[in-house]
């Protein structure tokens, strides 16, 4: 068994090797190459963390952050950010799950909509030059702190009557709030406007790699009446079929990079497992005050860096 687990280090260590040469042009002259996957690794373990509670996918706040301040080309990051995503929903799936704080149920109808349209904003996200991929990028992410910061989340909305979608659905569930210890029923509304919000976030998920969770959780909630926490837990659930789609669109174009892919990725899922045990016990509010101001920076750097002025 322990030679086993040696050779798949090896074999891991040789490919992360092997790809920082081909992403050599871009790391320079500056450090030795490893001080890049270890850096990933420390960043993406602290994102994990907040992103689960946060319900915004672990690369919505990869792709800015890493695109702006580590020496990669954008089309590697994004698609390291799909995959990211793509970890981080899969580690924090089955206690969410467990939990009751994601509805597998309720993420299916969405993420068959949402899948099919992140293949179309792959392909539309490599087609376009990197530097109007960056400035757009810039904008999507301070819209979502725009989105963010004056959207008023309930916890426990009230939704007095399922439409007739919801209902042949069955599109409701009960959980335990780990904070006050209360039984919740929950169901939900307005179905066929949220179906169509979710086709619209998956060609957003695809073309910028940032897994789209911003979007689902305001779009769970605000619009469709999910409680809080069932949001933030299914918007999981649907990343994990999402970005799945989208990323093999990445991984055909060869915009895969293991150096970049695999520390974000084993960090990211790491980061994730203790993320899911903090979103039953934390504030929201506290999470997502945090989230907002690290957004905004890494929305206007990358806004900078894709129009020229901070390179």
């Amino acid at each position: 068994m322990r030679r086993w687990h040696a050779t798949v280090l090896g074999l891991g260590l040789a490919l992360i090797a092997a790809s920082a040469q081909a992403a050599g042009p871009a790391l320079g002259d500056g450090p030795p190459w490893w001080v890049w996957p270890l850096g990933l690794f420390v960043a993406c373990f602290l994102m994990g963390i907040v992103a689960v509670p946060a319900g915004i996918g672990g690369g919505t706040l990869f792709v800015p952050i890493v695109g702006s301040f580590f020496p990669f080309h954008l089309d590697f990051v994004r698609g390291a950010g799909l995959l990211v995503a793509l970890a981080s929903a899969l580690s924090a799936g089955p206690t969410l799950l467990r939990g009751g704080l994601g509805s597998l149920r309720l993420a299916l109808p969405l993420a068959v909509l949402a899948s099919a349209s992140s293949i179309g904003g792959a392909l539309l996200g490599l087609a376009m030059p990197a530097h109007v991929v960056q400035t757009l990028l810039g904008a999507v992410v301070l819209g979502i702190v725009v989105l963010m910061a004056v959207s008023k989340k309930s916890e426990f909305p009230q939704v007095d009557r399922p439409d007739a979608l919801a209902q042949a659905l069955a599109l409701n569930g009960v959980f335990i709030d780990g904070a006050s210890r209360r039984i919740v029923h929950w169901q939900v509304h307005r179905t066929l406007p949220g179906l169509l919000t979710f086709l619209a976030i998956g060609v957003l998920a695809g073309m910028f790699g940032i897994g789209a969770g911003w979007a689902n959780v305001p779009a769970l909630n605000l619009l469709m009446g999910a409680p809080l926490k069932v949001s933030a837990g299914t918007s999981g659930l649907v990343l994990s079929l999402v970005d799945s789609s989208a990323a093999w669109v990445y991984i055909n174009k060869g915009a895969v990079l293991p150096m970049i892919a695999v520390p974000s990725v084993v960090g990211m899922m790491l980061g994730a497992r203790i993320g899911a045990r903090l979103l039953d016990v934390l504030k929201g509010s506290v999470i997502r005050r945090m989230v907002i101001g690290v957004l905004l920076f890494a929305g206007l750097r990358a806004l900078l860096k894709g129009t020229g002025v901070w390179l």
